[in-house]
């Protein structure tokens, strides 16, 4: 059984919170920080969770450390924990710097420790479903839309948002960044509320990315064009579809859908379907994920790689925006 201790008991700290809890097959769950009096008295009281009042104390008491803090603190939590020979669980954006991020990779292989990045959407069930249908995409376009929520605008929207859909497409893109260009609108924050950029990579892939902060409605859409086929996915609603052209062998059935390429050239079959979907929690699934990578010793399926590969992608965009004339916090 792994000995956890947990960092941040905010809104997302809470749902860690309780989650750890039920995973007590894999986890003993120690206790939090969490310098907030008004967090750590609902984590206490509510949950019945021992409050640790110093970081270095709850490191020493535990085998795991989950960090659900502001980004600000990622860095100085993480390398402390790995500097003690603990595997650290992290919500992304992994750092704050490009810098930071580094260090950490390189004390993580240094300590023989694993390091999991929180990006939670890799393990959306709706994406998962969809993965083994993604092969080589060569056009992809995310819509990451969400209503306005001040508690979220003291972070720039492609850290908030925008960073999900970027593990997920350098995740299934196996190339290389090759150009990066952005834009982006400050409506109601000091940063651009809704953002778009464009992925060119080295193998001729284009990705297309929209986020915002300032929709009327939640939307979490997906779309992958590949050759023969088309996959869509909504995270939102936990469904995928899958469009695949096939080459037509035989006389069709009179309900096919048929597509006529033209005269000398084979017909192609169409066909529609959803896969299956079943549910579960994606952030129950993450964590539990990393306890079976360090007790198989196996790569965390986000791994503090990807963390920064995602982050380093995101920063650059960021930069974009600001050669653009967009305004953004020098100390981002």
């Amino acid at each position: 059984m792994l000995k956890i201790g947990l960092f941040g008991t905010g809104h997302l700290g809470k749902i860690h919170a309780r989650l750890i809890l039920e995973l007590n097959h894999l986890y003993t769950f120690v206790g939090f920080y969490d310098p907030n009096d008004t967090n750590a008295e609902f984590a206490s009281n509510e949950l019945g969770l021992k409050r640790f009042t110093s970081i270095d104390e709850l490191i020493q008491a535990v085998d795991v450390i989950d960090i659900v803090t502001p980004t600000l603190s990622h860095f100085e939590i993480a390398s402390l924990a790995i500097r003690n020979s603990k595997h650290v669980f992290i919500e992304k954006p992994v750092t704050q710097t490009n810098e930071e991020a580094i260090k950490l990779r390189q004390l993580a292989q240094e300590a023989d420790v694993k390091v999991q990045v929180g990006h939670v959407e890799r393990f959306n069930p709706a994406f998962k479903n969809a993965l083994p249908y993604i092969d080589n995409p060569m056009f992809i376009e995310t819509h990451r839309l969400a209503q306005y929520n001040p508690r979220g605008t003291d972070v720039p929207v492609v850290l908030d948002l925008m960073i999900h859909d970027l593990d997920i497409i350098l995740s299934t893109v196996k190339s290389t960044v090759r150009r990066i260009s952005a834009s982006g609108v400050a409506v109601v924050s000091e940063t651009p509320d809704i953002t778009n950029a464009r992925l060119e990579f080295d193998n001729g892939c284009v990705a297309n990315l929209t986020a915002s902060r300032i929709s009327l409605k939640n939307m979490r859409k997906s779309r992958f064009f590949q050759k023969d086929a088309y996959i869509s996915i909504d995270f939102l609603e936990k469904s995928a579809e899958i469009v695949k052209m096939t080459t037509l062998e035989v006389e069709p059935d009179p309900f096919d859908i048929i597509f006529d390429l033209g005269e000398g050239k084979s017909k192609k079959k169409i066909e529609i379907f959803k896969p299956t979907i079943a549910g579960g929690n994606a952030i129950k699934e993450e964590l539990e994920s990393f306890a079976e990578s360090i007790v198989n010793n196996t790569v965390p399926i986000v791994s503090i790689e990807d963390g920064e590969y995602a982050l380093q992608v995101a920063l650059q965009i960021m930069e974009k925006l600001k050669l653009n004339g967009n305004l953004i916090k020098e100390n981002i």
